[in-house]
């Protein structure tokens, strides 16, 4: 096994890992209308006898900073598309306009900004338990090439403290992204 290799793997898993983790913090509602917010809302569509996500039915726009538009692709779906939207814990209430719907976005209390921290902080720590998964695997192959003699110890010692530190590096990058947007939903 070639180190080098297993170093540049386990970069490429744990930047997609962090990649992840960052969509999913766009997300949580901070004050301002954002399509992420939405896109990921799954929806039992009727008409297709299936759960779709609302970006496959709908483009998604938010014309002002408050508000964030849903015009389906099939004005058939409006209706199963407000009521996902609806049942979703996002709070917001969908309002028919027309074919499209508009998803006026409250201004968020306290309490609300303390919840949204508190799911920020999960989806952190998931992340971070992606991480330390990626770490775990790439440990446990360097040391099966060490047991069948492919590097020597010495070389297992250095690889080992190579993966923890690029570990603690995309932590800390996680953990400073995960400031920076509880900072933004805090923000009055």
């Amino acid at each position: 096994m070639d180190t080098e290799l297993a170093l540049l793997e386990l970069e490429e898993h744990m930047q997609k890992s962090l990649d992840y983790t960052l969509h999913d913090f766009s997300s949580i509602r901070t004050g301002k209308a954002n399509p992420a917010m939405v896109e990921g809302v799954e929806i039992h569509v009727t008409a297709y006898g299936m759960n779709m996500k609302l970006r496959q039915l709908a483009n998604i726009t938010t014309p002002e900073p408050r508000m964030i538009v849903v015009e389906p692709f099939d004005s058939s779906n409006l209706k199963d598309i407000e009521r996902g939207i609806r049942e979703s814990r996002l709070g917001l209430n969908p309002v028919t306009y027309g074919k499209i719907l508009r998803l006026p976005v409250p201004e968020l209390t306290q309490e609300r900004r303390k919840e949204m921290v508190k799911v920020l902080k999960e989806k952190a720590e998931e992340g971070k338990v992606r991480l330390r998964g990626h770490r775990r695997d790439t440990v446990e192959a360097v040391r099966k090439a060490e047991k069948a003699s492919a590097i020597t110890e010495d070389d297992l010692k250095s690889t080992e403290k190579a993966i923890q530190e690029m570990t603690d590096k995309f932590i800390k990058d996680l953990e400073a992204h995960a400031m920076k947007k509880e900072a933004e939903v805090m923000q009055v």
